[in-house]
């Protein structure tokens, strides 16, 4: 019986005619991206929840400091991708400390988790496609582009970092400028 169930379940799920239904209408993404934040915003009354919950993202956001800090030479000396609460009885997700953070590493250090949008990108654009098109795979495809793109988004303290050198933002946000001038 309960295979049966199952197998209803599945092959409703799976049916090319509901994919579309839902896939054609933004009204319906946008309700499936609400619903994904609100169920991760009920979840931090529980550090187990949360950690369930938030750990994949956040070894994606903490590993892109680790990495661009590691090759600049920020010189990374904890890693951390535990919840733990602050002071204030809030969660910090994760952290990433550095012995060695100077004016031309400080901004690309803490603004490294905006590197995993061309990322985002590359699943939307390369690997999506490649799917079939279902609305278990569309579902699975939302969660992980809605971890993806809000893990890139640089913290408070990701943003403090980044400003700790006068020298290091203006350096970087003459060479973005210059970038987006001659592209």
């Amino acid at each position: 019986m309960l295979y049966g169930i199952w197998h209803k379940v599945t092959g409703f799920l799976s049916s090319s005619e509901l994919f579309w239904t839902v896939a054609d209408n933004r009204f319906f993404l946008i309700l499936l991206v609400i619903f994904l934040m609100r169920a991760k915003y009920a979840t931090y009354r529980s550090l187990w929840l949360s950690a369930l919950v938030n750990v994949p993202g956040t070894i994606l956001h903490e590993f892109m400091h680790y990495w661009v800090g590691l090759l600049l030479n920020a010189r990374p000396v904890n890693f951390s991708i535990w919840p733990k609460r602050d002071l204030n009885g809030y969660y910090v997700m994760g952290s990433v400390g550095f012995q060695n953070v100077t004016y031309y590493n400080a901004v690309p250090a803490a603004m490294a988790p905006l590197l995993l949008l061309p990322l985002g990108f590359c699943i939307n654009r390369y690997i999506l496609p490649q799917l079939p098109m279902n609305l278990t795979n569309y579902i699975l495809y939302v969660l992980l582009q809605t971890i993806i793109i809000e893990n890139a988004i640089p913290s408070r303290a990701d943003f403090k970092v980044a400003g700790m050198f006068v020298s290091g933002v203006l350096f970087y946000g003459f060479l973005v400028f210059a970038l987006l001038l001659y592209w």
